[in-house]
């Protein structure tokens, strides 16, 4: 196992940085794989359909 010692002002960065580094797909097989762990967490199960709702914050 490997620990590096990180600022807490660098973590945002470098988490960004890590990101931004793995192909569309790596970061979004990521976001499901979570989606899936937090609903089953949550509900016991995943639903089986999930509504697409998109929203945007007015300034």
């Amino acid at each position: 196992m490997v620990v590096n010692h990180v600022k807490m002002e660098d973590e945002d960065y470098l988490d960004v940085q890590f990101w931004k580094s793995k192909s569309l797909t790596e970061r979004l097989a990521e976001v499901t794989r979570l989606r899936v762990n937090y609903y089953t967490w949550l509900n016991g199960f995943y639903p089986e359909k999930i509504e697409k709702v998109v929203s945007q914050r007015t300034l």
